[in-house]
């Protein structure tokens, strides 16, 4: 009982960490420092709210690994990941939060749901850049996933209650409602 409650209590606070990270457009200095670089190579994976809207953004990085197609592949692949990565922190705080507060046992069915749109909205992740460091040929890529679009994609999620909806929509990060 006592560890259920500690592991309650850490997830609350990460959930808190996690939005008041999220409430505001990051200040992000650069963390890589790579001169020359494009700012989102130094800035690395991060929501970002301008005026073309709400994204989350994925930096990826291949090595030189002798063809450049399979180097820029794999870029982008990591790219994907990483919106993937900071996608599923999120929803899996949301999914959490979400039992925890309105005293439901975890539903499978709601899991499945945001599962599977999530795993839609990660089809929909594209490779807005590249960027190929001239000294050590390593190469970036930049992954971007609208959270408009994801948002749109659970309001027609017909499996979710309204009141997860509007939930799961309050936790994306700059959530326009």
């Amino acid at each position: 009982m006592m560890v259920g409650r500690v592991k309650y209590l850490l997830l609350c606070a990460v959930s808190v960490l996690l939005l008041v990270g999220c409430s505001g457009a990051p200040k992000v200095k650069s963390d890589l420092g790579i001169e020359d670089a494009p700012n989102w190579v130094n800035e690395g994976s991060q929501a970002v709210e301008n005026d073309d809207g709400r994204f989350i953004h994925g930096v990826g990085m291949a090595p030189v690994v002798g063809d450049l197609s399979l180097q820029k592949s794999t870029a982008a692949n990591r790219a994907r990941a990483e919106v993937a990565r900071v996608l599923s922190v999120s929803m899996d705080a949301l999914h959490a939060d979400y039992i925890a507060s309105d005293g439901e046992e975890a539903d499978s069915n709601i899991e499945r749901e945001i599962n599977s749109h999530t795993q839609l909205a990660l089809n929909g992740v594209k490779i807005i850049g590249y960027w190929k460091d001239q000294n050590t040929k390593d190469i970036y890529a930049i992954a971007q996933l609208d959270l408009k679009k994801l948002e749109k994609s659970i309001k027609r999620a017909s499996r979710l209650s309204e009141n997860f909806k509007s939930r799961f929509i309050k936790h994306l990060p700059f959530s326009s409602n």
